[in-house]
């Protein structure tokens, strides 16, 4: 199959590209034999693998020893403001008003979906968060939840509340591009599990809010998605809709997906709370595959026991989905966080550290829990990156191969493109031993885990955002304060990594949002979102609004 003669030359030169060198005679001895090896590689890429087809091998995050928590069921607190007069004061409000309101017959789902359908119309050209909005559909699913309403029927804390779903989730014939040119015509005909499990809890659909192309960054076929507390800069990504949109009061809550950063990097920016849950907690069955082993699914809200609610609909096993790990969820928006040990790398808190981040700390340790400092041990947590090029990679060889990456809008040294490109170059010897220092970052964090209940940082908290995400533990990001920055903030995921720029130090000042991160033990996301509840009423900066025009 392999019609070029392989030289000794042409080894020499590879062996820069793969950091090794041999020598004369072995470069002699394998020269004859490379061919066979080639060959078995082209003979692979003959076979049609659709990105809906699994790796074989699956990551679990369980170590040895690990046991799984018992505690199940949700219990969320009392509301008891009442309905507001003004459209835009209930857009705004929390999942916990909104499924009162509802709930009592003081708000109906349609009136609410048409706000928020209102409110998409006038504010979506500017952010251009919704790729689709189906606003038909929308509102016959609102009049089904009424009627089950007048019936005295209710589908759980999510009933007749409207929601949008990342642009990368499979909807029964509305179109879900993934945000890329070569798929932005692609209808499927089923729905995701997760849009089917929030039909189930009585959510309504609005429509796809948008995905930074093939889930990275907040460039996609139909423009750059805005941040609504500064529109000159993009919202992030890679759920760069679903944080825009519900920044901005136009649905509900939405769906995001995070493989390094998607979910915290748009909450970081866009002042939204984003909970990254287990990796397996949630199933992506029906869901665009980025990396088989890192994917996650989680819900972007504006408020801490919002995201527990979500969560609550659409935690589950689900053998369409190979690394889905059955596991119960437990939250009570009522419990004490007395007794909590909270740790923080003290790394974290210094050289570069905002004001907010110290504001966050020193919040914490007001809350009468245990604070201390901790510490990892000394790995090189950022090669783990070359396992998500590779997959990633992997799952769109078809774009590398075929030159279809050149359609893709962003095209940046950092971009897809050139990423993939450059994976092809990835040693597969060395993706083994990457594999093999994961567990070693695994068993780091399982140590960290052993001493406190969870970890306080900045989103880009010395290696926890690589860590974490490589190990699949949670991670709950929530709004801590503002601060008065320049037309672009910071790159969200630091130079090295997937970077999108360095923050402006020039021009026109915003009041943007800062973010502070929550970390947790696997399966234990109730600890976290209880503590967060506790540093989010203490902070009192989640309800501040973007300036929008009305």
């Amino acid at each position: 199959m392999s019609d070029q003669k392989i030289t000794e030359a042409d080894i020499e030169a590879a062996e820069k590209l793969l950091a090794v060198a041999y020598t004369t005679r072995e470069r002699a001895q394998m020269v004859g034999n490379l061919a066979g090896q080639i060959d078995s590689a082209m003979a692979r890429r003959e076979v049609d693998l659709p990105n809906s087809v699994p790796m074989s091998l699956r990551f679990d995050p369980r170590l040895p020893g690990f046991e799984m928590p018992t505690a199940h069921g949700v219990t969320g607190t009392t509301v008891e403001e009442p309905l507001p007069d003004n459209d835009a004061d209930i857009a705004f409000a929390t999942l916990p008003q909104l499924g009162t309101w509802i709930a009592s017959g003081a708000l109906t789902s349609r009136r609410l979906t048409e706000i928020y359908l209102e409110r998409i119309e006038s504010h979506n050209p500017k952010l251009w968060c919704f790729a689709e909005v189906i606003p038909e559909r929308a509102l016959a699913e609102a009049d089904a939840m009424d009627a089950l309403t007048a019936n005295g029927e209710s589908r759980g804390p999510l009933h007749g509340v409207p929601y949008g779903v990342k642009d990368l989730f499979d909807t029964d014939g509305v179109v879900t591009g993934w945000g890329a040119e070569p798929f932005q015509d692609r209808v499927p005909d089923k729905d995701a599990r997760v849009v089917t499990l929030l039909r189930e809890s009585g959510a309504v659909l609005l429509g796809k809010t948008t995905v930074g192309a093939l889930a990275y960054n907040d460039i996609w076929y139909g423009g750059v998605t805005r941040n609504p507390f500064n529109t000159e800069e993009g919202s992030s990504g890679s759920s760069a809709g679903s944080a825009s949109a519900t920044a901005a009061g136009l649905c509900g809550f939405a769906i995001g997906t995070e493989t390094l950063g998607s979910i915290t990097s748009p909450s970081q920016r866009c002042g939204t709370t984003g909970l990254r849950p287990t990796f397996g907690r949630v199933s992506r069955a029906g869901a665009m595959a980025l990396c088989w082993s890192l994917d996650k699914v989680g819900p972007i809200c504006r408020g801490v026991e919002d995201t527990a609610l979500v969560l609550a609909a659409i935690n589950g096993g689900d053998p369409a989905d190979r690394s889905s790990i059955h596991a119960p969820f437990a939250f009570d928006g009522n419990k004490s966080i007395k007794g909590i040990k909270l740790g923080y790398l003290p790394e974290a808190f210094g050289e570069g550290a905002t004001d907010v981040d110290q504001a966050a700390l020193k919040a914490a340790k007001d809350l009468g829990i245990e604070v201390f400092e901790v510490s990892l041990p000394d790995l090189p947590y950022a090669s783990l990156m070359n396992i998500l090029y590779a997959e990633a990679a992997a799952a769109f060889e078809g774009l590398t191969l075929t030159d279809a990456d050149d359609t893709l809008t962003w095209q940046d040294d950092g971009a897809w493109p050139n990423t993939f490109r450059k994976a092809r170059f990835l040693s597969a010897v060395d993706h083994v031993q990457l594999d093999r220092l994961r567990y070693l970052v695994m068993q780091a964090l399982d140590d960290l885990f052993g001493k406190v209940d969870a970890l306080i940082g900045p989103f880009m908290t010395g290696p926890m955002l690589v860590a974490s995400n490589f190990t699949g533990h949670p991670c709950l990001h929530l709004r801590a304060g503002f601060e008065d920055l320049g037309t672009r903030s910071p790159a969200s995921l630091g130079e090295g990594k997937l970077t999108t720029g360095e923050a402006d130090t020039e021009g026109e000042r915003h009041r943007v949002p800062q973010g502070i991160s929550l970390w947790g033990r696997l399966f234990d996301e109730g600890t976290i979102l209880n503590l967060g509840q506790a540093l989010e009423a203490r902070l009192g900066v989640a309800d501040e609004r973007p300036r929008l025009p009305d």
